[in-house]
């Protein structure tokens, strides 16, 4: 029994990361549509990229949250049919 609840939470904590990692490289993607030329004085300076990266992370948590909380919210949802 403990070693079925440590399974699970242990493929739960695999899908989280995953998610998180692919919302991140999602909103990275996202972000490289954007004119940062408009935004700041050097596009493609250090200060910038990391700029992108900051924000590519941020947004990609932030999107990541969402869909683990409605995964977990439908996941609940299994105990009001039984």
């Amino acid at each position: 029994m403990m070693e079925q609840v440590a399974e699970a939470a242990g493929m739960h904590a695999l899908m989280s990361i995953v998610i998180e990692l692919f919302s991140i490289a999602l909103a990275w993607i996202a972000l490289q549509e954007l004119k940062w030329d408009a935004i700041v004085k050097r596009p493609r300076g250090t200060q910038a990229r990391l700029l992108q990266i900051m924000l590519a992370i941020v947004a990609g948590h932030g999107f990541a949250s969402f869909v683990l909380s409605y995964w977990n919210w439908s996941s609940l949802l299994k105990g009001i049919v039984e």
